[in-house]
């Protein structure tokens, strides 16, 4: 059987051994002592992270970076976005030359503001990008761990990659597309998450469903422009790492982001909100890096800027609440009145 390594044993890493060992793979779970390896390996459960989903026989576990990588052809990365840098430059002494690399995280790094293949290419150098593919789309790991139908995108600058993935990750319950616009997909899942606590503190301040239809609309509006700004496609924002991530993240019972967000907007500090949570909310230093960095590229994210002054500079959720509805007005579309004659 082949061999596939899968670092992080949260819940995604779990959920996506499981899928691949069920399919036959031979399956290596990489995981800090912290994690629960040798409890996960006696039980086949993950019961801190994913709860009800056994582990089939074709998946081991490790705490050992070098066991796990050594002979694998495909590299599973899905720890939190700023662990990623972290994993790579562990994993890179017993990379072998041809392995793929797939990155599940999703986030901006804090300080230098790199999506995840970026981050993968400065650690392992650019000639990696050959054999980089992102996975992405609205996938809770509580559901694909229950064999739920899931549909999610497989993007990698170069075809063959994003075919590979898509044929490796593949089942009648799993269903993956491709794309080749890797900086889309990576800025959909990663800004998506930034909506996700907006709308869960709508949410918490006992607000309805119009202003999350709201944010919903502006939020995807304003993850495309940023996406645009940094040489992404809009389209794809308008597909399964995008528009669907979304929903799916401001929606859903299983969502760390809103149900963070739904906290605070009852009135829990961050520090309150995380620790009752107790998983990493990937929006929160999203939200951060996010915020500095479309002040420094020029890039208009009203959304964005009021999630980060609630989570960071202690602004009341109301407050922020108002103002964006108190913002100048504006066409919805710009791109459209623009291209409309006589309008």
């Amino acid at each position: 059987m082949k061999k596939i390594a899968v670092l992080g044993a949260g819940s995604w890493g779990t959920a996506l051994a499981g899928l691949l060992g069920n399919k036959g793979y031979s399956v290596c779970l990489w995981g800090r002592p912290e994690d629960g390896v040798l409890d996960i390996e006696k039980t086949r459960e993950n019961r801190r992270f994913l709860p009800g989903v056994f582990l089939p026989e074709t998946v081991s576990m490790t705490t050992d970076m070098k066991e796990a990588i050594s002979g694998a052809w495909l590299v599973v990365i899905s720890v939190p976005s700023q662990a990623v840098r972290e994993v790579t430059l562990k994993l890179k002494p017993w990379l072998g030359p041809r392995t793929v690399i797939v990155n599940t995280a999703k986030g901006l790094e804090l300080k230098t503001y790199l999506r995840m293949s970026q981050v993968v290419a400065q650690v392992l150098g650019e000639e990696i990008i050959n054999r980089y593919a992102v996975l992405s789309g609205p996938s809770h790991a509580e559901e694909v761990g229950q064999g739920m139908p899931t549909a999610v995108v497989s993007a990698s600058y170069y075809k063959r990659t994003a075919f590979l993935v898509q044929e490796v990750f593949m089942t009648s319950n799993f269903r993956v597309y491709t794309n080749p616009d890797v900086a889309g997909v990576e800025l959909g899942g990663a800004l998506k998450n930034i909506i996700a606590l907006g709308s869960g503190i709508t949410e918490g301040l006992g607000f309805g469903d119009n202003p999350k239809a709201a944010l919903l609309t502006r939020g995807l509006s304003e993850m495309a422009r940023m996406g645009v700004a940094m040489g992404a496609r809009s389209q794809t924002f308008a597909g399964l790492s995008g528009i669907g991530d979304l929903v799916v993240t401001c929606n859903s019972l299983h969502s760390r982001n809103r149900r963070a967000g739904m906290l605070i907007g009852q009135g829990k500090t961050l520090k309150e909100a995380l620790d009752e949570v107790g998983m990493v909310v990937e929006g929160v230093t999203t939200a951060r890096a996010a915020y500095e960095l479309a002040r420094r590229i020029k890039v208009t994210m009203p959304i964005t800027r009021a999630t980060y002054q609630v989570l960071f500079r202690n602004k009341d959720p109301l407050e922020a609440v108002s103002d964006l509805m108190r913002r100048k007005k504006k066409h919805e579309i710009e791109e459209i009145v623009k291209m409309t004659e006589g309008w």
